[in-house]
């Protein structure tokens, strides 16, 4: 993914953690989920405005240089939403929680009163990749090849790239997580669900490739995915680039040379003319849901559904 655009969500009621060695599974228990904007190139949303009778919330995106303008309408989510933002109105934090008269339709697409039978895969090494002094430090020559070698991140930090407001929604309907660290330590931790779910998981390793490729039913949820492959370093707490993204040759994009490889998709943030297709093995969105996840009922209802 080339875009610059960061968000990071932290929970409040509930302690997310993940140890290094032996990573632990996400907490499903917390109402609520907190989202801080603390980024290197922040996106720009400004506070609710009023147009007539109806709030808006207006995203600018500088994808690449180029300005791209999103329109939000609170009032018509499906999750409270509570936005805090600094005195030039840039929102700084963004509190999703669950509205009481729409629990019957949580209870619809997902898990509260019954076994969860799918995990979504929570982006640890994107997340890393994207912060400060990560791999696209050294993609803006910011930083010397030094910066292709990370050390693993000790805990969730819920930003854009790494799908923040989708894990904050999934985590809300009570969905089961793992972890990138989870899913190279042990690969068939996946065959116990019936469904995988991949977010923007841009940088995995090769186990964590060939178990999710190899997995009957999975759901590709966001674009550019499975992008560029890295090797992990569990003596000395570390993960390094190794192929992929221009890496190390300038003309290598997919690091698994992967058929499937659907970054095209990725700068569509409105999603309006979403739809899953088929692949080989399950199903891939071709849009980046970040912000439709937030209003679309049937989006929602889809993902929730089964495959076969």
């Amino acid at each position: 993914m080339k875009k610059k655009i960061m968000f990071i969500a932290a929970p409040i009621l509930a302690i997310i953690a993940v140890i290094v060695i032996l990573p632990m599974f996400i907490s499903n228990t917390s109402n609520n989920n907190h989202e801080n904007s603390n980024n290197l190139n922040p996106t720009n949303f400004n506070v609710p405005s009023t147009n007539g009778t109806m709030r808006i919330v207006h995203i600018t995106h500088n994808v690449e240089g180029t300005p791209e303008f999103v329109d939000l309408y609170p009032d018509r989510y499906l999750f409270d939403t509570n936005y805090a933002a600094d005195p030039s109105g840039t929102v700084e934090s963004v509190a999703i929680s669950l509205k009481p008269e729409l629990m019957n339709f949580y209870r619809e697409i997902g898990f509260f009163d019954r076994p969860s039978t799918s995990v979504v895969i929570y982006p640890m090494f994107t997340q890393k990749a994207y912060g400060e002094n990560g791999f696209y430090y050294y993609y803006s020559h910011k930083c010397d090849s030094h910066c292709l070698t990370l050390s693993i991140p000790s805990h969730i930090e819920r930003m854009f790239e790494a799908s923040g407001r989708a894990t904050a929604i999934l985590q809300l309907l009570h969905y089961d997580f793992v972890t990138d660290l989870q899913v190279d330590s042990n690969p068939d931790i996946l065959k116990k669900y019936n469904k995988v779910i991949v977010l923007h998981n841009e940088y995995v390793t090769q186990k964590e490739f060939d178990a999710i490729t190899s997995h009957p039913h999975v759901v590709y949820l966001f674009p550019n995915a499975l992008y560029a492959k890295v090797n992990v370093n569990y003596d000395n707490g570390t993960f390094t680039l190794v192929r992929g993204h221009g890496y190390p040759d300038p003309n290598i994009e997919n690091g698994f040379n992967w058929k499937l490889d659907n970054s095209q998709f990725e700068y569509d943030i409105k999603c309006d003319s979403w739809k899953f297709y088929n692949v080989t093995n399950g199903k891939m969105l071709n849009c980046y849901p970040a912000y439709r996840l937030m209003y679309d009922k049937e989006l929602l209802q889809e993902l929730a559904k089964p495959l076969n």
